[in-house]
């Protein structure tokens, strides 16, 4: 999965579940970004580039979410 695939399935997980997403780019070294989701934070890296299972994993788990939240999105669609 992309960084941009991510961000876009985390948009709307945010969305389901009312709480506030936001991107900070200017907070982050060259191609990543502070990511904000409710109180929580991560930095997510270059939104062009490949993201590895690792990576997601935990990305979602400093921001409290499980793989099955983003697994749901899927099977919704």
């Amino acid at each position: 999965m992309k960084g941009a695939e991510f961000l876009r399935k985390l948009q709307r997980l945010a969305k389901e579940r009312g709480v506030t997403l936001r991107v900070d780019v200017g907070h982050g070294k060259g191609s990543h970004a502070t990511l904000f989701y409710g109180s929580r934070r991560t930095t997510i890296k270059d939104r062009r580039q490949e993201l590895t299972k690792g990576a997601v994993a935990g990305m979602l788990a400093q921001l409290g979410l499980r793989i099955s939240d983003f697994e749901d999105l899927n099977n919704q669609e």
